[in-house]
Formats: C-alpha cells, structure tokens, sequence
C-alpha cells in the first residue's frame, strides 16, 4: 500500500442529441455497466441538442466505458440531420479525461490517446486529440480542430493538414462525423452572488478578474476606449490567468451574479477569486452574499479553500477532513442560494458512499462483525486500528496545545504535528479494510480450479501472489507506525500537559499496532514459499520492532515521570 489516495478519472463527453431523453439516457447508461464507474450527472440542452455526461472511475476501466458510450452514440445519434446551436462535428463531439485523485494529467493524456486508438481502429471514426494530448500544438486549442464544424469534415478527406490523429484518413463517417479525444484538468463552473439584481456592478468585477482583462478607457469605467495606433482597443489585462467571467442576472435568486469558469485551481485557486470578488464588491457599495459550485468540484479544491479560511481566523488546519470542508462552505457561502451537500458535490465523496468499508461501520457493529465467526476482519484490522488512534491520539494532544497561550512557542510545530497526525490517522484508517481485502484475495486463489497441470499451476502462483501481498499489507502497517513515534514524542515533550496521559496511551496503542501486524507478517509468511521475499520481510519486522520497542518506552517513561510530579 503506497498510497491511501483513490485513482480517480473523470470523463467528460459531449454527445449531440439534447433533445431526446430516450437516446442521451441510453447513451449515458452504458458506462454503468463497468465495475468501478460511476455516472455522475446528465446534463441536456434542448436549443444546443447537446448533452453533457460526466462519469468517473479508475484509470484501468475508464477508457472501456468512454468507448463503449462512444460506440452507442455511433449506433443512435446520425450527424446528417442534426441541428444545435453549439459548436460540433461529431455524435460523439469531445470526450476530455480529467485529472480527479491520485492521476496526472498525463496519465490522462496517454488514456486520450488509447480511446483516440481504439475509436479510430474499431470503430472506423475519425479522432483528433487536443489539448494536454495534442499531437500538435495548434491542436491543443479545441476551436481550431473544430473550425468549420461537421460541416467541414467532407472537404478535410485527402487534405494532409487535416488528417485525423486515428481513424481512416481517405474517408470519414458522416453518420458519426469526427470526435476530439483529449485531457484537461478539472474544469470548476463557480458563481459569486452579489446583493443586488443589477448586473452592472458584476459584470465590472468579471471583466477585471478575468484573464482576458478589458479594454482601457480614459475615465473609469464609462469613457471612451482608449485604442492602440492600429485602432484595435487598449487591453488591461485581469487579476487571474486561468479564469473565463462574465456576469448575469437569476430572476429566481433575485440577484446578480459573476459567474465563472476556473480551469486551473492550481494556479488559481477558487477561494483566492472569492476573497478578490469580496474586496471589489465593497469598493463598489455592494456585498458578495455567498456563492455556488456548478456541478461537481474535486475535494482538493474544498480542503484548500478551508484550510485557507482557518489559517485567516487564527485556527488550527490540523483538524479532521469534515471540519475543514464545513469551514469552506461557511467561509465561501456555499450554501447562500442553494444547499451545499457535500456527498453530492465532491466528486471523491460519490466513491465513498455505500462502499461496504469497514471503517464506515459503528463502533458497535464494527466489534460486532469483529466478534463473530467471519474470518476477516481480524487481527491485522485492528493493528491498523491501533495505528490510527494512536495517531489521532497525537493529533489531539497537538489541537489541545496549539492557541492556548502558555504554549505559544510550540503552536506552529504543534500544528505541524496535527496535520501530519490527521493524514497518518486517514492512511491507517484505509489499511483496516486494505487487510480484509488481502485476506479475501487469498481466499479467492486458493479457490481457483486445480483440474489440470496448467490450471493447478495458475492456482499455485496466484496463491503464492495473493499471500505475499496479504504479507506486504501488515508490512506496511508496521513501518508506517514509525512515522506516528516522532508525533508522540513531541507531544509527550512540548504538549499540554494537561493531557500528558494522552500521549502515553497513544504510545501504547502505537507498540499494540507494531506488534500486532508483526504477529500477521509471521503468520502470512507461513503461507509464503519465496525464500528471498521470507528474508527480507523478516529482516523488515525486526527492524521495526527494535525501533518500536525501544522508543515506545521512553515515551512511556516520560509520562510516568511527568505524570509524578
């Protein structure tokens, strides 16, 4: 276990036929047939006849589900009659990937040209790659391999400049048309309401935030343009790269609006926008009254925007994940015009719910389940349970210290501590089911057919794999402990003292998880025939046990000693 972070991709296709439930349904549905994939939203557009669909899942069954919705499209959607008020050229009109968790934009790029690849080869269509997965760079910008639209296609046949990245060059489908296959990252759709259904005001902030500027006039903001010696007007550019705003009117809302796309929160980041807008709306005698996230947002977005509002109050950020989250919604207003929910907002959040985790289960249950004649979950959980309470252990002594005043000079390393606590305390958290998961693994190879040679060979090599990683998961457990012992310690030094005995019980739930997921190590590598694998994860757990050991006890000795006095 490298990583705690979910592998997540989202996928964005833009199909033409807004205007038939029918076929846009049928079309979207497809995707839910692959394990792992979720469909997010349906989005049509009767006077474009456009629908916007937008799944996610893991990168290793994304592109099946993008080609297979492609392939639908093809067989219902017949570009030779259609109509809409949007730029398109084919059934299927783009289909961007994009980065969500734990994938890089160019993990995203190489997926593009897989499906570019496959729709190209198997289904005869013409595929341009744009953007991060151009295989030119006047190909990166959508409009040009658009220019011209559907349309265009039939003069493009035999025409060099125009040959698709995939598909058969000499002659295009024109029932299907052509598609553009790329990657982007997260496109996030915001809007800042303001108090006022004047859309004057709004529209000024939009045009001096947005990346494209305004023009230059003499007198702000109403006279006249001022032009270059070519006539072409004066640009001022805006506050923010990366950021597309106009501004509107909602008559339902009864206010204005600046709304906005954001397409790289990396460089600019939503609540830098907000705090911004907040700051011209006052110079202009208006208020910003909150705002609202069309769509979906990735969680790195909220945790950023949080974190940034705690450390502007004076808090500690070193808190849990939901506490971070509410503060953004609070501080940005999420929820001014509309309820903000963040199990239908947050994109990762889809892939939590009704997941059959073990750490999604009660105390009560979870010990239920614990406690019954169920194999797994077992020891090797609850040495990953241990793991994260003694990291939410000192975790707590940190939040316990930092903004109480005796302890000022500790504050900054105390949150430090907390932060680091709360990631260590989720990382455990996933390794509880991560143990049950490998155990299951086990239990499925060992129950493969064995009715010949070659099938008692693949039996005995998927047991041997299936153990090593059951192996792998307590391995991870134990070094990971290593990590929590510098937290406690410091808690156990500079912490409140106060909850001094917290730390001492971390200590010991810390020497409990080493231990533990020793205990299973030993007992995995039993199933385990590779002498090499056997003697290093060996040599593994004493050197993490003789760490341990020896650094638990001073900690403990510590508290004892403080706790005397």
């Amino acid at each position: 276990m490298s990583t705690n972070v979910p592998r997540i991709v989202e996928c964005v296709p833009n199909i033409s036929n807004g205007t038939h439930p029918e076929v846009y349904k049928s079309v979207a549905a497809v995707v839910e047939k692959f394990p792992g994939v979720k469909l997010l939203d349906i989005d049509p557009g009767a006077a474009t006849n456009r629908t916007v669909i937008t799944f996610a899942g893991a990168p290793e069954v994304i592109v099946d589900a993008a080609f297979e919705l492609i392939k639908t499209a093809k067989a219902l959607i017949d570009m030779r009659t259609h109509k809409g008020e949007h730029p398109r050229m084919g059934a299927v009109d783009v289909c961007p990937f994009v980065p969500v968790s734990g994938v890089t934009l160019e993990e995203c790029a190489l997926l593009a040209r897989k499906l570019a690849k496959r729709v190209g080869e198997e289904l005869s269509v013409w595929a341009y790659l744009y953007e991060a997965a151009a295989s030119k760079a006047e190909w990166r910008n959508l409009a040009n391999i658009r220019k011209g639209e559907y349309e265009s296609l039939q003069s493009r046949q035999g025409n060099p400049e125009w040959r698709p990245d995939f598909g058969p060059a000499d002659a295009f489908d024109p029932k299907f048309g052509a598609i553009a296959i790329g990657a982007r990252k997260f496109l996030v759709a915001y809007n800042i309401n303001v108090n006022s259904a004047n859309k004057k005001w709004a529209n000024d902030i939009a045009m001096n935030i947005r990346e494209s500027g305004r023009s230059k006039r003499v007198s702000y903001p109403d006279g006249d343009i001022v032009r270059n010696p070519d006539g072409t007007p004066v640009n001022i550019p805006g506050r923010f790269s990366n950021c597309k705003a106009t501004a509107w009117v909602i008559p339902e809302y009864n206010r204005a609006q600046v709304t906005m796309n954001l397409t790289d929160t990396d460089v600019t980041p939503l609540h830098e926008v907000f705090d911004v807008v907040n700051e011209q709306a006052r110079e202009r005698g208006v208020r910003v009254t909150g705002s609202e996230i069309v769509g979906l947002v990735p969680l790195n977005v909220m945790l950023n925007a949080g974190k940034h509002y705690l450390q502007k109050q004076g808090l500690s950020t070193a808190v849990s994940e939901r506490e971070i989250i509410d503060s953004a919604i609070m501080s940005l207003g999420l929820s001014d015009v509309s309820p903000f929910d963040p199990q239908k907002k947050i994109v990762e959040y889809h892939f939590r719910a009704g997941s059959g985790k073990l750490v999604h289960n009660s105390i009560e249950k979870f010990c239920d389940i614990l406690a019954s004649d169920a194999p797994a979950p077992g020891g090797g959980s609850i040495a990953a349970l241990c793991g994260s309470l003694a990291a939410a252990l000192a975790t707590m002594v940190s939040n316990l210290t930092h903004g109480k005043a005796p302890y000022r000079q500790h504050w900054s390393r105390m949150e430090e501590i907390g932060v680091i606590g709360q990631s260590l305390k989720s990382w455990f958290m996933v390794a509880i089911d991560s143990d049950t998961d490998a155990f299951n693994l086990v239990m499925a190879a060992s129950k493969l057919p064995q009715a010949n040679d070659e099938q008692k060979s693949i039996r005995k090599r998927a047991i041997e794999e299936a153990n090593q990683a059951a192996t792998l998961v307590p391995l991870d457990v134990m070094e990971k402990t290593l990590e929590v012992l510098p937290l406690l310690e410091e808690a156990a030094h500079h912490g409140n003292p106060n909850c001094i005995s917290d730390a001492g019980v971390g200590a010991y739930c810390l020497l409990a998880a080493a231990e533990g997921a020793a205990l299973n190590v030993v007992t995995n590598l039993k199933n385990v025939t590779e002498q090499k694998f056997i003697v290093h994860s060996q040599q593994r757990v004493e050197r993490v046990l003789t760490t341990v050991r020896k650094k638990v006890k001073e900690i403990t000795e510590l508290v004892d000693q403080k706790l005397r006095k």
